[in-house]
């Protein structure tokens, strides 16, 4: 008989292995498997766990960024507003570079300033 996994308490707010879940499994075991050559098996809990991991991480950073769009007495959430989220939350440290724009990035764009001839 097959004992219950370690995060079993955790996954009982999920709806079984074959539920509905906010992000897609299949996609999340194909990123895991893609992660590393020494990646092959993956158990049938692990895409559930990441993907409640994934779920929390978005709940949070969008619940950030909110109240920076809320300090800037808007309605509609920006990528500025996600920078400023990220920026002042040091455990989104790791997103500073994602976020962040270079300084002419408009000008390296198509159609932009920067008009480089090779």
């Amino acid at each position: 008989m097959r004992q219950p996994g370690m995060y079993s308490g955790m996954l009982s707010g999920i709806h079984g292995k074959t539920g509905p879940h906010s992000l897609p499994l299949a996609r999340i075991k194909k990123i895991m498997k893609k992660s590393g050559n020494d990646v092959k098996m993956i158990s049938g809990e692990a895409p559930i766990v990441l993907s409640k991991a994934c779920e929390l991480f978005i709940e949070e950073l969008t619940r950030r960024s909110w109240a920076m769009t809320m300090q800037g007495k808007r309605r509609t959430l920006h990528k500025d507003d996600v920078a400023s989220a990220v920026a002042a939350t040091d455990i989104f440290d790791f997103l500073v570079n994602l976020v962040s724009e270079p300084p002419n990035a408009d000008e390296d764009a198509p159609g932009g300033t920067n008009n480089m001839e090779h």
